[in-house]
């Protein structure tokens, strides 16, 4: 019996006997090379929709939220116990936000001028009702290889939707908006007043720009009352495989192709290797 015994508890002992310390195999997993900005400060990396990334640090509003990692509102006792698997360039990235100056296509970054730039944009600009410069990106990866990068179905249900629940009818205007296809709810006329909308909130009107397939790939809304002067404009890249939604002054509009353009520059500026070799000068790097 003690001999069985002696047996039963070396076998279940972690410890590998027939090796010395100095030579016992210790599971490691390695970390990835990761870039570094001129403070020290580690960069954030993944796989964005196609594209592995290194995002500068102090760029990111927030965090990063990977593919799996539990949502804000998720049980605290979830969140808890959830073990976020190691970091690397491959990675799916969920979903991340930044600041994007639209005078001059840069980027927001900590310990950097337009930390400061940021600062005085909002004391000098917003109390006086001048236009900010400054828009929020949130980038999604989608990783859905059966869902469409279009918004077809969302304008159909969406104008569906708005004349069933509020009895409004979005009406195509004969003439574009900065070669953007222009509906306005009612054609712009409250039918209650018979009047130009005063709500805020019906008033806005909405913009669409079909690739020549005639698939929607840019969707923007906008205000367009002396209330409220902020555009939401969403748009999908192939390339990338991700849907990006902006958020700007509506004075900018004209220039909803270059904001466009530039954030897709600024991603191509963040790819790197599988190794994490940087293809390119990083904008936004402090």
């Amino acid at each position: 019996m003690v001999l069985l015994w002696q047996v039963s508890l070396l076998a279940g002992c972690d410890q590998d006997f027939g090796k010395q310390p100095e030579t016992q195999v210790i599971e490691q997993v390695s970390e990835p090379f990761r870039n570094q900005d001129s403070r020290g400060r580690y960069d954030t990396i993944g796989k964005l929709g196609t594209q592995s990334i290194s995002i500068p640090a102090g760029v990111i509003d927030g965090w990063a939220r990977y593919m799996g990692d539990p949502g804000d509102f998720a049980d605290p006792k979830i969140k808890a116990k959830y073990q976020h698997p190691p970091k690397t360039y491959d990675l799916p990235i969920e979903s991340f936000g930044f600041l994007y100056r639209i005078t001059d296509g840069d980027v927001y970054t900590s310990f950097r001028q337009t930390e400061e730039d940021y600062r005085r944009d909002n004391e000098t600009l917003i109390p006086y009702g001048k236009p900010f410069p400054w828009a929020d990106v949130i980038i999604y990866g989608e990783y859905d290889a059966a869902a469409p990068l279009n918004f077809n179905v969302y304008v159909q249900e969406g104008f569906k939707i708005s004349k069933e629940v509020s009895n409004i009818d979005y009406i195509q205007q004969p003439q574009p908006l900065y070669g953007l296809t222009v509906y306005k709810a009612n054609n712009g006329i409250d039918p209650k007043t018979g009047e130009p909308w005063k709500s805020d909130v019906n008033a806005k009107d909405i913009l669409l720009k079909k690739d020549q397939t005639g698939n929607i790939k840019t969707y923007i809304d906008c205000q367009f009352t002396q209330h409220i002067n902020i555009c939401n404009h969403m748009f999908y890249n192939n390339n990338w495989h991700i849907r990006v939604l902006v958020g700007y002054n509506r004075v900018y509009l004209p220039q909803w192709q270059e904001i466009e353009g530039n954030i897709i520059n600024i991603l191509n500026s963040w790819r790197v290797s599988p190794e994490g070799k940087l293809l390119g000068k990083q904008i936004g790097k402090a």
